[in-house]
């Protein structure tokens, strides 16, 4: 299909990309990495057919090169089989800023330290207040590995596709049809990793700890079976579960069992024979964000690595999974990160301690502009007895979306400022997880999947804004 807006982007790119019957090829690389941040831009910024164009270029110019949306499964099931090391742990990095910046670093990183398993993620509740629908969030990391000269797969991952309890109990078909039309979009993009939390629906007033799991397990597998029946032809979707919510009560093994057994039964009773989960999310201690003092500065946590190491080993010896999956670690001290690894935790979550950065290096009138926005916009949210340092940080994640086009034009000097304190940042956390040098596992086990893109495909609108005050980061 060709198009006005089409015509311009190319033009734009200064013909480092051709189109010719649906066809997209890379004319001159080189000249594409110097112009796709315009991409990434368009994608963010503009509307309508221009940025379905240029998502749809992004995409189908990434396969041209050799890089592709991919799932983590089979490297995780060749994990939970013991056919190559547990000692090692996944970084899934939440960027909900800047992420074309971002992503970028994560590149260098990755080709410096020959680092392949990483995973990109983003959770609804993020999608929500940083305004970047899953198109957008899959064209800034694609974007960005053309930009750096990547080459493979690319795993990007809905993070916390969750089910809001209060939505729930009000309407759960709609609550329910609301989640399966996000992961329609997600997929479509190029989310092959998705993260379905239906833990908040864990009841603890129930007498037995299976009771207490089942509609978790119930919804995870019903879930699953929904993912499954909408994934691309070749790829198998990695599918998380979660037996209990981050800032709640510590998980144990009872829990992790009674959730598994339940799944497994329940997903055979609705699609038999249908692949299950690839991990488990457990809480050992932490909350989303961390704990903000009156200062403004973080209360220290205190993780239970021997539950993680214990469930860990329960997920892959008795389940064949890849283990277990550490939330809200971002903000821990750098000394906790090697402790991951050790304890066999097969992913963790990070997402706060990258915002920080970036509020932290902020020009400062951009930042008074912000902080006067909540002032006027989230202060209903304010307690009586929190400080200033307190709100703001608590706050200042919604004004995200709000502020994207300002954090876009942000100069040169200062944009360059943010990447290479991420880019310290990517260096220290891949250290510390020992993913230097798991790339030779990925090529070993992760195949490409052509799957074909259509502008069309990225015409068919997204899931609209929704409040997700109530929904885990």
């Amino acid at each position: 299909m060709n198009s006005p807006e089409l015509a311009a982007i190319l033009t734009e790119l200064d013909h480092s990309i051709s189109l010719s019957d649906g066809e997209v090829t890379v004319a001159d690389e080189q000249n594409l990495r110097r112009t796709a941040h315009r991409l990434a831009e368009i994608s963010a910024l503009e509307t309508g057919l221009k940025q379905s164009a240029a998502r749809y270029l992004t995409r189908a110019a990434a396969q041209a090169l050799g890089i592709y949306p991919a799932s983590i499964h089979a490297l995780y099931m060749a994990r939970g089989r013991a056919d190559i090391p547990s000692d090692f742990t996944v970084p899934a990095m939440n960027l909900r800023s800047l992420s074309y910046d971002a992503a970028r670093a994560v590149f260098r990183v990755a080709q410096s330290m020959d680092a392949g398993a990483m995973l990109f993620e983003i959770a609804r509740s993020e999608i929500g207040y940083t305004g970047q629908r899953p198109a957008e969030y899959a064209t800034n990391v694609l974007a960005a590995a053309i930009s750096e000269g990547y080459r493979g797969p690319v795993f990007i991952q809905g993070d916390h596709f969750q089910v809001s309890h209060k939505r729930y109990l009000s309407d759960p078909a709609e609550e329910l049809d609301t989640l399966r039309a996000l992961m329609d979009a997600a997929v479509q993009a190029g989310f092959f990793n998705i993260d379905v939390d239906t833990s908040t629906l864990v009841d603890l007033s129930k007498a037995t700890v299976a009771a207490q799991q089942e509609l978790n397990a119930d919804l995870s597998a019903m879930f699953t079976a929904y993912i499954r029946s909408i994934e691309p032809e070749g790829v198998t979707i990695s599918v998380g579960g979660e037996i209990g919510e981050v800032g709640g009560v510590n998980s144990n093994e009872e829990e992790l069992r009674a959730y598994m057994d339940g799944y497994k039964r329940l997903l055979e009773s609705k699609a038999a024979g249908a692949t299950g989960l690839s991990k488990i999310s457990i809480q050992t201690g932490t909350s989303h964000g961390g704990v903000v003092l009156p200062d403004g500065s973080l209360a220290q946590v205190s993780i239970d690595f021997d539950t993680l190491k214990n469930l860990s080993s329960i997920a892959r010896q008795d389940y064949q999974l890849a283990g277990a999956v550490q939330h809200g670690a971002s903000t821990l001290p750098p000394a906790a990160f090697g402790k991951f690894a050790e304890s066999e935790a097969c992913e963790v979550h990070l997402a706060t301690n990258f915002q920080n950065m970036l509020y932290d290096r902020l020009p400062d009138d951009l930042r008074r502009e912000i902080y006067a926005y909540l002032d006027a916009n989230h202060s209903d949210e304010r307690k009586p007895e929190q400080t200033d340092e307190q709100f703001y940080y608590k706050t200042r994640k919604y004004a995200i979306g709000p502020f994207k086009s300002q954090m876009w034009g942000m100069a040169a000097d200062a944009k360059s400022n943010i990447s290479t304190a991420w880019e310290e940042q990517f260096k220290l956390l891949f250290t510390l997880l020992n993913v230097g040098g798991t790339r030779k596992y990925v090529d070993a086990h992760i195949t490409s999947v052509d799957v074909k893109v259509r502008i069309e495909d990225y015409q068919t609108g997204e899931v609209q804004s929704e409040d997700t005050s109530d929904l885990a980061d």
